[in-house]
């Protein structure tokens, strides 16, 4: 099957791909070896991370802290 690059960068996929990853709205995209390789990405929601972090015991202030770390200069 063919699918055309527009000029704005958009590509469509064939239905019949598309067909057997029923519920996936968003892929990962990366070029492995000369291809274009699309792999269904799992989106969790912000309330289940949210919930994560906290039963990890991890604050907010500990995430501004490393947010902060991050952004240092070297």
């Amino acid at each position: 099957m063919l699918a055309k690059l527009t000029s704005k960068n958009r590509l469509t996929l064939p239905k019949a791909v598309v067909g057997k990853f029923p519920g996936a709205r968003y892929f990962e995209v990366r070029a492995e070896k000369g291809r274009i390789v699309l792999v269904p990405a799992k989106v969790t929601s912000l309330e289940g991370l949210w919930s994560k972090i906290e039963s990890l015991g991890i604050t907010e202030k500990d995430i501004e802290d490393a947010v902060q770390w991050a952004r240092r200069k070297k």
